[in-house]
């Protein structure tokens, strides 16, 4: 691990400087300088974009600076500039106190304010006005500036006209963009941050071929040629572990630097200002700034219609399972908050910790994850950010081609058509007044105890569960509430409900007016369904069934029902546990797509209409078809007239 290489590239194809400052605080001259190695005797108000010469600096990658004028006149063009920067060189006079005091009054907010989150390097110029009267110890005067804005990378002074540390001003700036601090180290707690433990964790799983825990010499050299290219010396890797072995005794072993050792050399490293060795590493396994997989470690973005979803292939499920199985160090049959934090802990974070996944899954009575509960989430994931699932699936060491995890299903238009589908995952959206029983509805699914305490849901929520088949099959069931003031928004879009396999329509059986609106959501959905081309089966679910009934429930019902040609509402008691089989009913309506589709009176008479076409049509073709003969039959009696005469 010598380290030394070249990030070029990783960051893009060039670096854009924009410097900044009050007025006749240097910043024209700075550039000037560092691009011709003379101090300028005339310079204009503002210099055009400069480049400076590629192998100024070892990246060699190529280097733009903008300079920019503070007058008021020129805002406009310095924001612009200021959002377009990878990184910003602040300047202030060092003869000047007030344009160092500006800094932390003015400039630095304004950044923050125009929401400019690049490195910072504060820069004062002029060090040669100064004069030895003044003594400053540049790191007392910027601390706490530093404490305050975490933004800035590095303080430095320089003069142009004595050529004290011009070039190492853009040096610092180019270093802070193509190997920034940010992501690697916190600056305040000394460590490492988490994000970039868990990416050199998996580098070590991944660079560990024998599994053993330890990079053995050969391991380590491996990994050397793979990240520098270039073999490390037998002398030089006893002196890596030598120097891993005085400050952290546990960081080597009989059988090489363990995981520990190799995160403090990173440490190490970074401490020391190396911070270019850590990114090369990063960069070789495919991480890009934020310490997450670039994009062509990624499958492409995915083709399909809006009525297509994605699924999990038989290969990557397979592979989840051994993890599953793998990370229930216990053997209990259930993926506990500390197994499942090991299972994710090479990945970016545990991406169940957030909305939709962290409630939308089954837990045991420990607050485990069993293998349905563990696949469901997987396949929840799949469903509403594929790229991101198959990225996950790579951190946690899923070795396959990332496109070979996922496949598109058939479009649920053809579904319909074929009277059948082949997916292994259905979503149904759950629509129904405030109060009317949705939520119960989920918890019950994912054996959550009936809330004694009403609580409104205001945004989407999900809730995912296996369903068993006859012959052993598992389907996988997504339901998806809608809250009742979130439906005028999703019929809005063209393609709402071309994810969806199943609707259901929750009311409150006790309260008249709960049925009046989960019957208008019905006609809403079936109307759009029939205006799009995205229909979907139908259930009508009347809950709290152990609440009496309002007075005309069962004949508003069953006429509703009939009217639209589905099935009679299902009663169900989520407080009693009665659910009339509801979810593998829910399942069964996507299985056949065809059915339960219901029908607006506006739909009837758009069929009807379309059915008088096709019978003219049918009339106009006999009778075309009439002609013709008649017109073949006189020809032909024509004819045979004229050989008689």
């Amino acid at each position: 691990m010598a380290g030394g290489a070249s990030a070029s590239g990783a960051a893009g194809n060039a670096v854009r400087i924009v410097v900044a400052g009050d007025a006749k605080t240097g910043k024209s001259s700075l550039i000037v300088t560092a691009a011709a190695e003379n101090f300028p005797t005339n310079v204009p108000p503002v210099l055009p974009p400069t480049r400076l010469p590629e192998d100024l600096y070892p990246d060699r990658v190529p280097v733009t600076i903008i300079d920019t004028s503070s007058s008021p006149e020129n805002r406009g063009k310095l924001v612009e500039e200021l959002t377009r920067a990878d990184a910003v060189v602040l300047t202030y006079a060092c003869d000047r106190p007030e344009t160092l005091d500006r800094l932390s009054t003015y400039w630095l907010p304004e950044l923050r304010r125009l929401e400019v989150k690049v490195p910072v390097i504060v820069v004062g110029c002029m060090l040669d006005k100064r004069g030895d009267q003044q003594p400053v110890s540049l790191e007392q005067v910027m601390s706490p500036i530093m404490q305050q804005f975490r933004e800035i990378e590095t303080c430095i002074e320089c003069s142009a006209l004595n050529h004290i540390q011009i070039p190492e001003v853009f040096y610092y700036a180019q270093k802070a963009v193509l190997h920034p601090t940010a992501p690697l180290f916190d600056q305040e707690q000394q460590v490492l941050k988490p994000r970039c433990v868990r990416a050199l964790k998996r580098i070590f799983i991944l660079c560990d071929h024998d599994r053993d825990g330890a990079l053995s010499d050969a391991e380590l050299n491996d990994f050397q040629v793979k990240c520098f290219n270039a073999p490390l010396q037998p002398s030089e890797i006893v002196g890596v572990k030598r120097v891993v072995q005085e400050k952290l005794p546990e960081g080597v072993d009989d059988r090489g630097l363990t995981l520990t050792g190799f995160l403090f050399l990173h440490a190490l490293f970074i401490e020391k200002g190396r911070l270019e060795t850590t990114w090369t590493v990063l960069r070789k396994f495919g991480y890009n700034n934020e310490i997450r997989l670039r994009d062509d470690q990624l499958p492409p973005p995915i083709k399909r219609y809006p009525d297509q979803s994605v699924e999990l292939t038989t290969e990557a499920v397979e592979f989840l399972r051994k993890i599953f199985f793998t990370f229930d160090v216990d053997g209990d049959g259930a993926l506990r908050s500390a197994e499942l934090e090991d299972l994710f802990s090479t990945a970016p974070e545990n991406p169940w910790n957030e909305a939709p996944y962290v409630e939308a899954a089954q837990k045991t009575a420990l607050g485990g994850l069993s293998l349905d509960g563990f696949l469901s989430l997987w396949a929840l994931m799949t469903l509403l950010d594929p790229i991101r699932s198959v990225e996950t699936l790579i951190y946690i060491g899923y070795g396959g081609d990332p496109s070979s995890a996922i496949r598109v299903t058939r479009r649920r238009r053809v579904d319909r058509k074929k009277q059948q589908t082949d997916r292994t995952v259905y979503q149904c959206f759950v629509f129904g007044p405030k109060e009317s029983g949705k939520s119960a509805l989920l918890n019950s699914f994912i054996g959550r105890p009936f809330p004694e305490e009403y609580v409104s849901t205001t945004r989407d929520r999900y809730a995912v569960n296996v369903i068993d088949q006859p012959a052993g099959v598992k389907k996988t069931l997504v339901l998806r509430e809608i809250p009742e003031e979130g439906v005028k928004e999703l019929l809005s879009k063209k393609d709402a409900l071309a994810a969806c396999d199943v609707a259901v329509f929750v009311h409150d059986s006790s309260r008249e007016p709960s049925w009046e609106k989960a019957t208008e959501m019905l006609v809403d959905v079936a109307s759009q369904g029939e205006a799009t081309g995205y229909e979907v089966p139908c259930l009508i679910v009347a809950a709290k069934d152990d609440l009496d009934p309002f007075l005309t429930e069962i004949q508003d019902s069953t006429r509703v029902s009939q009217d639209m040609g589905i099935e009679a509402p299902i009663p169900l008691s989520t407080k009693l546990g009665d659910f009339s089989n509801i979810f593998q009913r829910i399942v069964r309506a996507a299985e056949h797509p065809h059915l339960s589709i219901p029908e607006t009176s506006a739909g009837k008479s758009r069929k009807q209409y379309h059915r008088l076409i096709n019978r003219s049509l049918v009339f106009v073709s006999v009778g075309a078809a009439v002609a013709i003969v008649g017109l073949a039959a006189y020809r032909v009696y024509a004819a045979r007239r004229n050989s008689s005469s």
